[in-house]
């Protein structure tokens, strides 16, 4: 009976070898009890995930998961700002939420920022003179900025190429946006958006705490951009240097 490992060697050579053996594999599982975690994950897995490398995988997952997070702030800031809901027109939370996700994630513009996205979009919702719904043009122009700071995708590939410097500056843009909405007041000295709160009535740390999460995530992908196209490099000028000729197939 021919091992394993000629049966996976044989697979890899054949494409279609490689699909029944992976097939069979997922479907049949492992006896031992050990490897049944492993098997579940497998089969919990989405047939795109193929495609993805691990930091692929990971960009995917973080933009998933950044968006979550803004749409949770948002969630927050409309029941510290009520007046602002009333702004947007929408009768309830949830419904203003799903409005701004399917404009950030179909990368549609905002009708109330006038065809503005990114980082115009954010100085001018966060700008004395804007009179709309501030809490959703805020948490939408976050959002297109980190989709755009992602080459326009929310989810990667290994045919894609997300730029690490950007991400990198999406990550300090999010600073500053929180510096902002911390800072930033109107005519009549209250803020423009109420947000963190220190005071007697009691200590509310939670805004700062999510866009924190954001920030982290986005530095950790930032790294991990760099340290690839670094081993990608690495890998260049070893072959340079062993005079090694780089595989075709």
């Amino acid at each position: 009976m021919p091992s394993v490992v000629a049966l996976i060697t044989a697979a890899f050579r054949r494409p279609c070898l490689l699909l029944a053996f992976l097939s069979s594999f997922l479907l049949n599982g492992c006896s031992h009890q050990n490897g049944n975690g492993f098997i579940n994950q497998m089969r919990e897995g989405q047939p795109q995930e193929f495609l993805q490398t691990s930091v692929d995988r990971m960009a995917t997952l973080a933009m998933r998961d950044n968006l979550d997070s803004l749409y949770r702030l948002m969630g927050k800031l409309y029941l510290r700002n009520p007046e602002e809901l009333r702004k947007s027109g929408f009768l309830n939370i949830n419904t203003a939420v799903k409005q701004v996700r399917l404009a950030v994630e179909q990368q549609q513009p905002l009708p109330v920022l006038g065809g503005r996205k990114d980082l115009a979009a954010l100085s001018y919702a966060m700008s004395p003179e804007f009179l709309g719904d501030r809490v959703g043009a805020f948490i939408y122009a976050i959002g297109s900025m980190l989709v755009t700071a992602h080459g326009n995708r929310t989810e990667f590939y290994m045919t894609d190429a997300i730029n690490p410097t950007f991400v990198h500056n999406a990550a300090r843009n999010i600073e500053k946006a929180m510096w902002i909405l911390s800072q930033r007041q109107n005519k009549e000295g209250q803020p423009l958006l109420f947000s963190n709160e220190i005071s007697e009535e009691g200590t509310n740390l939670s805004f700062a705490t999510e866009f924190s999460k954001v920030v982290a995530r986005l530095d950790l992908l930032t790294q991990m951009l760099d340290e690839r196209y670094r081993r990608i490099g690495l890998n260049y000028a070893q072959s340079l240097l062993f005079l090694n000729f780089l595989p075709v197939q």
